[in-house]
């Protein structure tokens, strides 16, 4: 019997890719991941063996993964970003249930809150909420409950999968839904592309948020009630007095 690893990669780059990370993927003999992420790591590992799946094949995925383990490989699924935030590490625990085989360990990373919050600056210095704007597997009625709660709460706020080909609209509908309870000035940031080609961000409030033209590189900030601009950089002070 093999083992399976799941191994957040972070947001593509090396660099930004943890040490125990490079480790598990040096260590293991077959790498499985949606195809977009595998592509960031083949040329650093060209001899494992590589199996991928497009978008929408999650399931399909893990159940290649897990097979592969059972037969005695070491296997690694790699998770664009963290492994269990919206990675693949629930989903296998579930597909291989109740069962203590194969092993299942789990290699965290860094997921875009983290890394896109350190390119605008400081945005997530004190409590704040990640909520995704993909409906595919959870209906946008929660989503809207979400995102209601996050911003009477006043949390901080960071959207994942604000816009696709299929969801054009859905960073304008969210923004619609924030604005119901905070002030259109409220500060935000988007954030695209983090560790890849093209990275960069921009600063702006929710009013222009609401039409930002978003795609799915982009991760989306929105601040509290606390939060603004300092030099340039989006800057959520977390109330330390003798500031």
């Amino acid at each position: 019997m093999g083992k399976l690893t799941v191994v957040g990669i972070g947001p593509g780059n090396y660099e930004n890719m943890t040490v125990r990370a490079d480790e598990a993927l040096r260590a293991c003999q077959v790498i499985v991941g949606y195809s977009v992420y595998v592509d960031l790591v083949r040329e650093r590992y060209p001899d494992k063996e590589f199996f991928t799946t497009p978008m929408t094949k999650e399931t399909d995925r893990c159940r290649m993964a897990l097979e592969r383990a059972r037969e005695g490989a070491s296997v690694a699924m790699v998770c664009s970003g963290d492994s269990g935030i919206y990675g693949m590490a629930g989903l296998l625990y579930q597909l291989r249930g109740e069962a203590e085989e194969p092993e299942i360990e789990v290699v965290p990373g860094l997921t875009a809150a983290c890394s896109g919050a350190a390119l605008l600056g400081a945005p997530l210095t004190h409590d704040f909420a990640v909520v995704s704007l993909s409906d595919r597997l959870t209906d946008w009625e929660t989503i809207e409950r979400r995102l209601t709660a996050a911003a009477e709460a006043d949390l901080s706020l960071v959207l994942y999968n604000p816009a696709s080909r299929a969801r054009p609209d859905y960073l304008k509908r969210a923004c619609g839904i924030l604005l119901r309870v905070l002030p259109g000035d409220r500060p935000c940031g988007v954030a695209r592309n983090i560790g890849r080609n093209g990275e960069g961000y921009e600063l702006m409030d929710l009013s222009a948020l609401e039409n930002f033209d978003a795609d799915m590189f982009c991760t989306v900030f929105v601040g509290n009630s606390q939060t603004r601009v300092i030099g340039g950089r989006l800057v959520t002070p977390r109330g330390y007095r003798d500031v």
